[in-house]
């Protein structure tokens, strides 16, 4: 019963043993990653996705390397300006691991070596920038910062996509002097908007004035003119009706009598006028004959002629 037991035990260990063994000889690597095979302590090969078989106590993994683009967000770096002006800039770097071997044996620490050497790099660049030109040149700073990294990084298997300027933090006494020239500068140009508001407002207003005034003076011109026209028209008619009155009492061929009656008549109307002398016509003496003439052809039409 005993050698049982012991045989038992022996075979468990066994099957241990093998599957520790079939574990560690069995290698599966997933999507995105590589892992770096080392053979008694030196570089054996570069393992890809997919499943890989290691030889026991001779090949070991040395390291893991991420095949995905990664940023690294570091801390504010103090740089001095060509004009002796100190600020803090921190940066974010995206890069991706393209050689996993010369990443593994390339540099100690590669991440830490990334941001020294960006520190590095952005006071450089800085350093030949002036305040003004370091706010206003954050394009110029991030391809200049993304080419040097790129090419210094090349020889640790990193290849740089992106570098970005992420904050400018200028001192604070610069700070509010910056802050009181963006405010004038509002006001400044809160004022022009302002002005030109009411210039065009202005001017508007006149324009509209000079065109109603044009409008009332083509309205009055073609008002004057329909009455000058309708006046004109009404004197046509009324000299047409006088001709035409006048021109019957010629075809009627009317007598002496009836022509003095006519000229009694006006002067009548001219004797109700208010002027204070009256014209009496030189042949008054014949007024009452004529008189008696007007009456006998009333009784009588016949002696008319």
């Amino acid at each position: 019963m005993i050698d049982f037991i012991t045989n038992y035990l022996w075979i468990v260990i066994l099957v241990i043993i093998a599957i520790i063994v079939i574990a560690r000889t069995i290698r599966i690597v997933p999507q995105s990653y590589a892992y770096v095979v080392e053979r008694i302590g030196a570089y054996n090969r570069t393992c890809n996705v997919g499943l890989h078989i290691l030889i026991p106590l001779l090949d070991r993994i040395s390291n893991k390397v991420s095949l995905k683009e990664q940023v690294i967000d570091f801390a504010p770096q103090p740089v001095i300006t060509k004009d002796n002006v100190t600020m803090q800039i921190d940066t974010v770097v995206y890069f991706q691991i393209t050689d996993p071997k010369l990443f593994t044996y390339g540099v100690v620490r590669p991440l830490n070596a990334i941001e020294n050497l960006t520190a590095t790099t952005l006071r450089n660049i800085i350093g030949d920038l002036e305040l003004d030109e370091t706010l206003t040149s954050r394009d110029i700073i991030n391809s200049r910062m993304r080419s040097i990294l790129d090419e210094a990084t090349d020889p640790w298997g990193i290849k740089v996509h992106r570098v970005e300027v992420k904050n400018i933090i200028p001192p604070r006494d610069i700070q509010e002097a910056m802050e009181k020239q963006m405010r004038a500068e509002r006001e400044r140009r809160e004022a022009i908007l302002q002005a030109e508001g009411k210039k065009t407002a202005a001017i508007l207003t006149a324009e509209g004035k000079k065109e109603s005034m044009i409008l009332e003076a083509n309205a009055e011109k073609e008002a004057q003119i329909a009455r000058a026209t309708g006046e004109a028209e009404a004197l046509r008619l009324v000299y047409e009706a006088q001709a035409k009155g006048i021109a019957y009492i010629n075809d009627a061929a009317p007598a002496q009598a009836y022509v003095t009656l006519e000229g009694f008549k006006a002067l009548e109307k001219v004797a109700e006028g208010e002027a204070t002398k009256i014209i009496i016509p030189s042949d008054i003496q014949g007024l009452a004959s004529t008189i008696t003439s007007i009456a006998e052809i009333a009784k009588d039409p016949k002696k008319k002629g």
